[in-house]
């Protein structure tokens, strides 16, 4: 997955149900440009009171889905034998297409029969604000095959006047069902639909069936029903229902979808009811509608408390307008390292208006790393925090906006230096069972003591040579800025000759290398949480490096640590050499010095994971089938194998890949398709899910963004049987029928889309719209009143030193965010108004139960 990052607040809750798929209207630019991106952050915590098995064994083994209406796009890993298990796992994705409903699943691992769905926790898309930024506890929502419903259908309905044999006239309703989207996968694959449409009133029941569609989630029905909707009063013929012209208002239409099941029971997938009286004012009806749950009639509401689930989840969506809108502003946040005193500049202001800081530090942290004026930036704002530092024994220990500029920065640019440097050990310490508990009151019965503390004593010397020699991979950024927090340190301390190191160290010990050692997954050195045992030697292991870089920076005698027993572990490492060694790895990193090149550095790790393609050669039969392979990207190569670590099966070095692209759904029936054309055959690959094709189709179109002899042109859909799908031609080397994706920066290493980071800024600013003007009003109190602050409640929780430099800056800020106002707006309502309630992007929620 993406890395865990923190977004912007959430969208609006008063936005158009129906903004993020509407269709711009024809000719017109601003719209057509407009880029609706979502994304999704967030923490699965943990679960608590799940129901017990019957039987003695009254445990469970546990993990929970994300799911995306019906697609599964996130899995944690499996809690063993636990009614509460604590799965502490982050997620941070883009969601690639319109959903209506984000769903958790808690799931109990069977390994002889299908895993068993202990509850769920399903969340409307337009709800998703309500819990933005804050852990909240779930109940658990028993989970119904009938009411897991995805999906819209196209209908219309219209009412005719026949006239019979003998001269009388009645109605008859035509209903056409036109065509369903977005239907759920059924065991992974698509759906074999059909639908029922009935005539339901007080009295009857007509019903008809439509032809099985195969192997498709948007079903083409196209089909006519007619149905008698009232008879004369002279008509003889018994019936088992007799209608009069007033009850067409009891009347509806009923369309139920279901999976065809063959051998086994059809699936239920949805139902709408559509009032016939909808047809009183106009005698044709035609509308998209929402499927809904079918109606569970006198069944009981009340259910088993199944449990709850705590979670913390932050949606956005963003508007990112063309690039143009967007420049005042950002001239606006890129001069603030120049700003004097830098507490007023935009940037700065900006962390200081904000609810929580985490949300404005990422787009400014992004944005000024694109542009290059991070370091500038950073060291203006550790020099703040210096100045407030009166003891050099706490430096850069608190939790300011200069430290979390560059905790930021460090996931950012150093993500590669991580899994160079510790991923081969972590995967070592993981996937071993050896015991480092040395606290005497947690020791299990059996353990040794001696044993566990060689075993970790191992992991620790092992850990801590290979950074303290990893200098060479450190990412010149972080070096840079290592080496600013290094003067000033020395500026601000001239008598005390450790605080050079320790600036340095409590970032890249305490800040970096201890955090990911704890909490691998959060850096995506491992795909999951550990379990509860790796944890604790995991934690041992990181209390034990930031001890020794912290120890080795100032060249104490003795540890910090309050436990007897880490004391006494300690001691093991309080040598002249590790001193040294620390010193010699800060110096290194904190150096200016131009690093050489030995030209055969190792290629860098982008991206893995298990996916199925299609074979590139003929089977004996002839047919051509789908194999699970696991695919590894680096910056040189794209790769499969049979299994991880295993030989590679087919290698596509990077310089000879034409184009990335989506494969349309139609050529082998199969959902999240993505093709990679190269000089050879085009690969094509099934992802597992949208987020995860989504995600390999923009990592491989960076990494090849500047190859040579890139596509223009690409056939969207495969060459089968002689001729390519999409266009029918039937040379296999014909040029490509539809224009290539344009690419996206060709920056491996950050990718950063500076006008959705600036459309971030510009949403947090108008959010903290109140705390702005109250800020404002503080700098005019402060340069009118130069006496003793009377009312410091005003004011005093934010920082101004220079209130005449700052009023001149928030009202710089205040005049762009309304001039980009102007835009939005305008784009709200063209939104609202291009999206007809009943639209194919704003479908009609119809009758629930």
């Amino acid at each position: 997955m993406a890395a865990a990052v923190p977004a912007a607040a959430a969208v609006s809750s008063d936005a158009p149900a129906a903004s993020a798929t509407a269709e711009p209207e024809a000719g017109d630019e601003d719209s057509r440009e407009v880029r609706v991106l979502q994304s999704l952050r967030g923490k699965i915590c943990e679960a608590k009171n799940l129901l017990p098995y019957l039987g003695p064994h009254k445990m469970r083994d546990c993990f929970c889905t994300i799911n995306l209406d019906q697609e599964e796009v996130y899995r944690t890993q499996v809690v063993e034998k636990s009614l509460s298990p604590f799965f502490s796992e982050e997620f941070y994705f883009e969601i690639p297409r319109t959903f209506q409903y984000l769903s958790f699943y808690v799931y109990d691992k069977n390994v002889l029969q299908r895993d068993l769905r202990i509850g769920k926790v399903a969340i409307k898309k337009e709800d998703l604000c309500n819990h933005s930024g804050k852990e909240t506890w779930f109940s658990l929502q028993p989970v119904d095959s009938n009411s897991e419903v995805q999906g819209k259908v196209h209908l219309e309905l219209k009412l005719n006047e026949l006239i019979t044999e003998n001269g009388t006239v009645c109605q008859q309703l035509v209903v056409h069902i036109k065509a369903c989207h977005g239907l759920p996968l059924i065991n992974g694959q698509s759906c074999d639909p059909y639908a029922t449409v009935s005539l339901v009133g007080p009295s009857r029941n007509d019903q008809k069936k439509t032809k099985v569609k195969k192997k498709t989630s948007n079903p083409q029905f196209n089909e006519i029903f007619y149905f008698e909707v009232t008879r004369s009063s002279s008509y003889t013929r018994k019936s088992q229902f007799q209608v009069e012209e007033e009850d067409i208002e009891k009347l509806e239409i009923r369309i139920d979808l279901w999976n065809n099941g063959n051998l086994v029971q059809d699936v239920f997938l949805g139902e709408i009811k559509v009032p016939v009286n909808v047809l009183r004012t106009d005698s044709s009806h035609q509308a998209w509608y929402l499927l809904q749950p079918r109606d569970n009639g006198n069944k009981s509401s009340k259910t088993d408390d199944l449990g709850s689930l705590r979670l913390n989840i932050c949606y956005t969506e963003d508007y990112v307008l063309p690039s143009e809108y967007y420049g005042p502003l950002k001239t606006l946040l890129l001069k603030s390292p120049d700003v004097q005193p830098i507490s007023a500049s935009a940037a700065y202001i900006l962390s200081e208006i904000c609810r929580d800081k985490n949300d404005a530090v990422l787009p400014l942290v992004r944005l000024l790393l694109h542009h290059d004026k991070l370091v500038p930036f950073a060291t203006a704002v550790a020099e703040l925090d210096l100045k407030d530092t009166q003891d050099a024994n706490t430096i850069f220990r608190g939790n300011s906006l200069a430290t979390r500029c560059l905790d930021e920065m460090m996931k950012i640019v150093g993500g590669h230096y991580l899994k160079v440097t510790l991923k081969p050990i972590l995967d070592e310490i993981c996937d071993s069972s050896k015991s480092c508990e040395i606290d005497p009151i947690k020791l299990k019965e059996g353990d040794n003591v001696e044993n566990n503390k060689e075993n970790l004593r191992y992991y620790v010397d092992k850990l801590f040579n290979t950074i303290v020699k990893s200098s060479m991979s450190c990412p010149t950024l972080m070096c840079d800025i290592f080496y600013s927090l290094r003067q000033m340190a020395t500026q601000r301390f001239p008598n005390d000759p450790h605080v050079q190191y320790s600036a340095v160290s409590s970032f890249v010990f305490l800040r970096f290398f201890a955090v990911a050692v704890v909490s691998p997954h959060t850096f995506h050195l491992r795909p999951h949480h550990p379990d509860a045992q790796t944890i604790r030697t995991l934690t041992l292991i990181s209390k034990t490096i930031q001890t020794l870089g912290t120890w080795g920076s100032l060249s104490k005698s003795k540890s910090s640590f309050k436990e007897t027993f880490m004391c006494e572990f300690f001691k093991m490492f309080q040598e002249e050499g590790y001193i040294i060694a620390v010193k010699k790895f800060l110096d290194e990193i904190s150096s200016t010095e131009t690093k050489e090149s030995s030209g055969t550095s190792e290629p860098v790790h982008l991206k893995e994971g298990e996916m199925y393609k299609r074979a590139q050669g003929r089977t004996r039969i002839g047919k051509k089938n789908f194999k699970k392979r696991w695919f590894c990207l680096t910056s040189r190569e794209l790769t499969y194998h049979k299994q991880p670590g295993k030989d590679a099966i087919y290698t596509i070095p990077v310089k000879n890949i034409l184009a990335v692209e989506k494969l349309e759904e139609s050529s082998f029936n199969k959902k999240n398709m993505f093709q990679v054309i190269h000089t050879e055959k085009p690969l094509y690959v099934q992802a597992n899910n949208c987020v995860e094709a989504n995600e390999w189709i923009d990592v491989l179109c960076r990494v090849s963004r500047c190859n040579q002899n890139r596509l223009s042109f690409y056939h969207p859909s495969a060459y089968i049987n002689g001729n390519w799908l999409c266009c029918q031609e039937t040379s296999e080397n014909t040029l490509g029928c539809k224009p290539c994706t344009a690419g996206v920066p060709a920056d491996i290493q950050i990718d950063i889309d500076e006008d959705r980071e600036t459309e971030r800024i510009y949403s947090l600013f108008t959010l903290s719209l109140l705390k702005l003007q109250k800020m404002e009003e503080a700098c005019g109190t402060i340069a009118v009143y130069q006496g003793p602050q009377k009312e410091p409640d005003d004011y005093s929780n934010f920082v101004i030193e220079d209130s005449v430099t700052t009023f001149k800056t928030i009202q710089q800020i205040k005049s762009v965010i309304e001039k980009l106002d102007e835009p939005h707006e305008k784009y709200r309502k063209k939104r609202s108004s291009s999206a007809k309630y009943g639209s194919k992007e704003n479908p009609i929620v119809g009758k629930t139960s």
